[in-house]
């Protein structure tokens, strides 16, 4: 592999996630052949500019979002600065480029009368299936955690004595989430007719298929979109909107910021700002029920 230094400091050094890994790997074989083909580039090593310039080009005339782009280019700086680290070359071609303006993209979170709709759809179904379903949308809603985070939940990361649950974040970090009592509850009863499956594979896992495996990301994204296409008209029902849901829930509610950005698991504030945006509107019905010159 050409880049086998490099997915090694991404696995090894960054802690980056397999799948970011892979999607690094994949920009750079991308751009390692175009240079190949269109400039006759053995390697992408001490690469000009110009040839960087003209792939976004080419990418941009495919009909590749600006965003998706900028994705691509952000793979390749991360390369060339490990090329820097490691002294293998003196300067990066990448020093002076701007990237492509891009929207913004506007997360519209569900409403708390949708998460009470897909509770009420979620009650009453006491098998295995029902069950698992709905600890998967009541994790989702009171911790906010990612859907990379609750398929690895394990049974050993749960403390019913403290109420609390590890999960293991982005670059491997732990952190502890508190959990609802009747959060608790669910899974209690989830975990009674979990272990009534026949030929448990992942057992160390808390959250499995109907076959005993370790659940998986489609099937996650499958759920929240089933339950919430019941009760929301929202174009985009996932994970990460029941997620972003939890955080703009909290700051309505007059939680703080920083302790949001716990519980997110995010690495910067600015991260967190983003869910603010949906706050303004609730902040000026505040402040005009509030000044005492209104």
């Amino acid at each position: 592999m050409p880049f086998s230094s490099f997915k090694d400091y991404l696995e090894l050094e960054k802690k980056y996630s397999s799948h970011t890994v892979v999607a690094y790997l994949k920009d750079l074989d991308g751009f390692q052949q175009f240079a190949s083909e269109e400039f006759q580039y053995e390697n992408i090593l001490n690469i000009n500019y110009s040839v960087i310039r003209s792939w976004i080009v080419s990418l941009v005339d495919a009909g590749i979002s600006n965003r998706t782009v900028n994705r691509k280019i952000s793979s390749l700086k991360t390369y060339y600065k490990f090329l820097l680290k490691t002294g293998q070359i003196q300067v990066s071609p990448l020093t002076k480029h701007k990237a492509l303006k891009t929207s913004k993209k506007i997360q519209v979170p569900f409403s708390e009368d949708e998460i009470v709709n897909v509770m009420e759809l979620l009650q009453g179904n006491d098998d295995f299936k029902g069950l698992r379903d709905r600890l998967v949308v009541e994790l989702f809603y009171s911790t906010g955690i990612r859907r990379a985070e609750l398929i690895n939940i394990k049974i050993d990361g749960i403390s019913f004595a403290q109420k609390t649950i590890k999960v293991l974040g982005k670059r491997n970090k732990e952190r502890i989430i508190p959990l609802l009592p009747t959060v608790v509850d669910t899974i209690r009863s989830y975990m009674a007719v979990r272990d009534e499956l026949e030929d448990i594979v992942d057992d160390e896992y808390l959250f499995l298929t109907a076959k005993g495996s370790k659940m998986y990301e489609t099937l996650v994204y499958r759920i929240i979109n089933i339950y919430f296409s019941k009760a929301s008209e929202k174009v985009k029902k996932s994970p990460h909107i029941l997620r972003h849901s939890f955080a703009t829930h909290l700051l309505n509610e007059g939680a703080d910021i920083n302790s949001v950005k716990e519980l997110l698991g995010h690495s910067s504030l600015a991260s967190t700002q983003v869910y603010t945006q949906n706050n303004i509107a609730k902040l000026k019905e505040v402040y005009k029920n509030s000044h005492p010159r209104n």
